[in-house]
């Protein structure tokens, strides 16, 4: 979809002085503004292909409160959405969740969100004292890259994966190669990416040239025509509206299992076992993923799709901690933001804050009114079509990284990838990509100060 970035508009963190009651509130309804209505509720998709398989596996795995978390993750998207201005996402935090589901019944909902309350403390701490602003400062942008394109890639392959094969999101496996024809098949995943790759195409370039010759002009003004008929077509909403009607094709009965009302909220009770399991095993392998991909990747990859709107790692680092400060003590599931997320909805047209304003408010509609008998539609929905969703996304956040211009540059953001691929660690990709950034550096300033040497040697008489 084409790009519409107003250069013009503000948002709420841009400005920190404290504005009046009266620009507040415009502030407020600028950053909710709709850039065209199809193309937000299409873009508000572009995250659940990463959303729900995580929100599914802990609920069937771990007796996660579907409800809750919905609400909470509602409330997170509606008020970020306000802070921001763009369609800034409420992603589960991936490590915590793949431990628990991995790690069998030492660790449940209180070391979960033991995990999700001490990675939450740490980034407001960090975020608080200026240190995420100097990390993001220092960091360089071929390191940052790096980062960006395992994250895409690692999504790529997950939606391939989810494409072929048939998903235990409760044990977090891969089964038998799925079936290509049914209602959950092959064909009909191949269809539903064909049908966004039509309407959708590869995405935009912000600057088109024009040439000036007359018939030239007149074809471009057609193809520009079409394009945005296409564009107002909302491809992900109806792709995910057929999984739905098809969730309730595949099981008629779930309808039976539905259960009006939310689901009781109740305060968590924590251990010193909790905390202690929730640090070490959650919180720790946790932590340089949020750093790196929530914060540092974020920020980063807004000031590169929202020219106008750039935020500081202070704030979204600050966002992310309030979140899990507050819902986790209640049984939300632990959130961040993410780069992959953000990519997604982008793709499919989200282009302000009332994007996951829409997915916040449906989000909490959904745990209000249905609650935890939700996961029996889920449990039921096409994981193929999830996996086509997350295609879209991770191939987007990868896509960013084309700017890379010297071969310096493109080497580290390469040996930065292939390490978080290989070793399943952002934070290992990051290191290796540090130091290989700072090696070259030494190189080069070697060469040039032995280069200066010589001209200072063969000029003296």
């Amino acid at each position: 979809m084409e790009p519409q970035n107003p250069q013009t508009s503000e948002n709420l963190d841009s400005n920190p002085t404290s504005p009046s009651p009266a620009n507040l509130v415009h502030k407020v309804k600028s950053n909710l503004v709709f850039q065209s209505k199809w193309a937000e509720l299409n873009g508000a998709m572009g995250d659940l292909g990463t959303y729900i398989p995580i929100v599914l596996a802990l609920t069937l795995a771990k007796d996660l409160d579907l409800g809750t978390t919905l609400i909470f993750t509602g409330v997170y998207n509606m008020v970020t959405g306000v802070i921001y201005g763009v369609p800034m996402p409420v992603q589960p935090m991936k490590s915590i969740a793949a431990v628990a589901i991995s790690d069998g019944p030492d660790f449940n909902i209180p070391e979960i969100m033991a995990a999700g309350i001490c990675t939450g403390a740490i980034l407001l701490v960090l975020g608080a004292t200026g240190l995420m602003q100097l990390v993001y400062k220092l960091i360089p942008l071929s390191v940052v890259r790096g980062i960006q394109l395992s994250q895409g890639l690692a999504f790529a392959m997950t939606a391939v994966k989810y494409i072929r094969k048939v998903q235990d999101f409760s044990k977090s496996k891969s089964k038998e190669n799925r079936h290509w024809v049914g209602l959950d098949g092959l064909i009909l995943a191949i269809v539903c990416a064909c049908f966004i790759i039509v309407i959708n195409g590869a995405g935009e370039e912000r600057n088109e040239r024009e040439t000036g010759n007359v018939d030239d002009e007149e074809r471009n003004m057609r193809i520009k025509r079409i394009k945005k008929t296409m564009a107002n077509i909302p491809s992900a909403f109806i792709v995910f509206l057929l999984g739905v009607v098809l969730a309730f094709i595949r099981k008629p009965a779930v309808v039976k299992d539905i259960k009006f009302g939310p689901s009781s909220m109740e305060v968590v009770q924590f251990t010193s076992h909790a905390w202690k399991q929730g640090f070490i095993k959650g919180t720790i392998p946790q932590l340089p993923l949020s750093i790196l991909n929530s914060v540092i990747a974020v920020c980063k990859l807004s000031s590169d799709l929202f020219p106008g709107k750039e935020f500081s790692a202070t704030s979204v680092s600050i966002t992310v901690g309030l979140m899990n400060l507050v819902g986790c003590w209640f049984g939300a599931m632990p959130c961040c933001h993410g780069a992959g997320g953000l990519a997604g909805q982008y793709k499919f047209g989200g282009r302000s804050g009332g994007c996951v304003a829409i997915l916040g408010a449906a989000k909490m509609a959904l745990g209000l009114v249905l609650g935890t008998s939700l996961v029996r539609i889920l449990d039921w929905f096409p994981v193929g079509i999830l996996g086509v969703l997350l295609l879209f996304a991770g191939i987007e956040l990868a896509m960013t990284c084309r700017d890379m211009n010297s071969k310096g540059e493109c080497f580290v953001m390469l040996i930065c990838t292939a390490v978080s691929l290989v070793g399943s660690s952002a934070a290992l990709g990051f290191v290796c990509g540090m130091v290989v950034h700072v090696l070259l550096k030494l190189r080069n300033y070697s060469s040039r100060d032995q280069s200066g040497c010589t001209v200072s040697i063969n000029g003296t008489p």
